[in-house]
């Protein structure tokens, strides 16, 4: 997630780092070029291309606004759901960490490590990634064979939850905890499983593929063919009015594509580093240990 401040008009007008202009630029350059080779031809008389008809390309380019603005909405309504659930997750980490006091210290340790090893395991699995948990091993009371089968689990972070799941049931029956506390408890590792389905659900179910395409391909038609309806009116300005909408058609057209997938690594997207270790240093604070560092933006930049 880009983290920039947003109250210096200069700052903004002239950023560079964090924005979508270093991933349309060729495709603007081009445009750019192709408005100049028409203006030079043009101007030279070397000959007169005949002009696109403005009530064809006005008509063009309004339908093409309401569908990229349709796919700009959808795509942000995952973006925006992802934060939702991301942020029920630390929400359920502070609920555990304060109910699960009724517990023995030994249970109530154990219990915040599974949840923490729960949340980077998440992470790990959203952004198909190597699963690490072996920073964990000596404080989740797992023995060598379950860490064996968690590496092998098609789904570690259920896993996890299964065990804490058990743990749980495990107090109950050796009168530890009550049914009442039980359940409240209980009702945490229920939510922190919804929390990870809904993000499967985002992950497994894109946009349609054929949507997309055929969305960005008329994208690129459009502004491709911009300058040869404008040439006719616009002459030596017509690079620069075309290379303006150029690149608010194409930059929506690459925003969408961002956040359309908001657990992943690009500059968009959410930071679930940064959120997986603020549930690690709050649940570390009330555990009264060590304090893993917080992580910064670097180069603008929260990953």
């Amino acid at each position: 997630m880009i983290v920039r401040d947003k109250n210096n008009s200069f700052k903004l007008l002239f950023a560079w780092s964090g924005t979508i202009l270093p991933k349309v630029l060729p495709a603007l350059l081009i445009v750019i070029l192709i408005s100049a080779i028409l203006v030079y031809l043009s101007s030279h008389q070397y000959f007169t291309i005949p002009a696109v008809p403005a009530i064809g390309f006005t008509i063009f380019g309004i339908i093409l606004s309401i569908f990229l603005s349709f796919r700009n909405n959808a795509c942000y309504d995952r973006w925006w759901e992802g934060r939702k659930l991301w942020g029920a997750l630390i929400a359920n980490s502070r609920h555990i960490s304060r109910d699960s006091h009724v517990l023995s210290t030994e249970r109530r340790n154990i219990l915040m490590y599974r949840v923490m090893l729960f949340t980077h395991l998440l992470r790990d699995r959203l952004r198909a990634q190597p699963q690490s948990f072996e920073f964990y091993h000596d404080k989740v009371d797992f023995n060598s064979t379950q860490l064996q089968q968690l590496s092998k689990k098609i789904n570690a972070a259920q896993y996890v939850l299964e065990a804490i799941q058990k743990d749980l049931v495990l107090a109950l029956r050796n009168a530890e905890i009550s049914d009442i506390i039980y359940n409240s408890l209980n009702q945490h590792i229920v939510d922190l499983g919804n929390i990870q389905a809904g993000c499967d659900r985002i992950l497994s179910t894109p946009l349609p593929y054929s949507y997309s395409v055929l969305l960005h391909r008329t994208v690129y038609c459009f502004c491709f063919i911009l300058p040869f309806s404008l040439e006719a009116s616009l002459g030596i300005w017509t690079p620069i009015l075309v290379s303006l909408i150029a690149y608010l058609f194409l930059g929506l057209d690459a925003l969408s594509a961002q956040i359309e997938e908001p657990f992943g690594l690009q500059d968009n997207d959410l930071p679930l580093n940064s959120i997986v270790r603020l549930i690690e240093r709050e649940m570390s604070e009330s555990l009264e240990v060590e304090l893993p560092p917080a992580i910064q933006p670097m180069n603008h930049n929260l990953t």
